[in-house]
């Protein structure tokens, strides 16, 4: 356990962040989980709609610095190429 009132008020202000970004990770990995699940069960449309909302979440994420920008467009493109992919073999 830390000793000092510096380190102590630390972990305090440490769990409020982690909560934080907490919420909108959980967010971001439910749309993509939601956009593979409905690709994979061949529902297109609904596919797209999802993944816009998935791109929105991960681009929010990217702006208040819960993941690294690159991490986000990482993860975006890998989902396009699967929504673009399952269009085409469609």
């Amino acid at each position: 356990m830390a000793n000092t009132k510096s380190a102590i008020k630390r972990i305090r202000s440490s769990n409020r962040k982690r909560q934080y970004n907490l919420r909108y990770r959980s967010q971001a990995r439910t749309y993509i989980k939601r956009t593979r699940a409905l690709l994979e069960a061949g529902e297109i449309e609904q596919a797209k709609a999802a993944a816009d909302l998935a791109v929105k979440t991960l681009d929010k994420a990217a702006s208040k610095g819960v993941v690294h920008p690159n991490n986000a467009a990482r993860r975006k493109s890998r989902l396009m190429r699967q929504l673009a992919a399952a269009e085409k073999a469609d």
